[in-house]
């Protein structure tokens, strides 16, 4: 019989560990298939809360936040791309050419968005308006720091543009964001990627799908 297990994950649209983390996660419930199924639900996180509207050039981010030179900033962002290629997901621009700067945004009100999501509509249409940010910033370049381009993507994955405008409106999800954040604390979480397995169990870090897998049926003997 199969067994459902809550994984709750704390993460950031900007993050590229984050998406290398989903599939591997991916990849591990498809070897689990017919042994365990997950609810996921996720979480904010800001890696960089204080960033400006304007938001930054992606390798000049990189170099200026890890104390690297910009070559060695893309020498992260290869290395990025090659374990996104093992989870088997993708960091590579799909769009047309000339291709937008690679940039970093604020992203409280992707976040707002995300938890309207997760109330309003449930854990599947929160995970598909994830996915859906998380393609438009690392394979379409889009500007997902501005109200206007986010609420095209909730309407391309079927949500009401009305409803999200009132959310990234709503001082309560702002209150609500800060309320996740301020669990993530709590929880010593300090880094993203983040899951929480069956509300007690941490899986840190963008793990393989072996690794995931793994512990997925550790939990699963512990709570049976």
């Amino acid at each position: 019989m199969t067994q459902t297990l809550s994984i709750d994950i704390w993460s950031d649209v900007m993050c590229p560990w984050c998406l290398v983390g989903w599939g591997g996660l991916q990849q591990a419930l498809e070897q689990l298939d017919g042994e365990i199924d997950a609810q996921i639900r996720w979480h904010p996180f800001e890696l960089n809360p204080d960033m400006p509207a304007e938001g930054e050039e992606r390798t000049a981010h990189i170099a200026r936040k890890c104390g690297r030179t910009l070559e060695q900033s893309r020498g992260v962002q290869d290395q990025m791309r090659e374990a996104a290629q093992r989870a088997g997901v993708s960091l590579d621009y799909e769009g047309d050419d000339p291709a937008p700067d690679a940039m970093m945004w604020n992203t409280l009100a992707a976040h707002k968005l995300l938890t309207w999501a997760l109330e309003e509509h449930g854990p599947e249409k929160q995970t598909a308006l994830k996915l859906a940010l998380f393609h438009a910033h690392f394979n379409q370049h889009r500007r997902i720091g501005e109200p206007a381009v986010l609420l095209d993507i909730a309407e391309e994955v079927g949500l009401d543009r009305a409803g999200a405008q009132a959310a990234l409106e709503s001082e309560d999800y702002t209150a609500q964001v800060r309320a996740g954040e301020r669990a993530a604390y709590e929880m010593n979480i300090t880094g993203v990627p983040a899951m929480i397995v069956a509300g007690k169990f941490m899986i840190p870090g963008a793990q393989p799908a072996e690794a995931y897998a793994d512990m997925l049926r550790r939990v699963a003997e512990k709570v049976g």
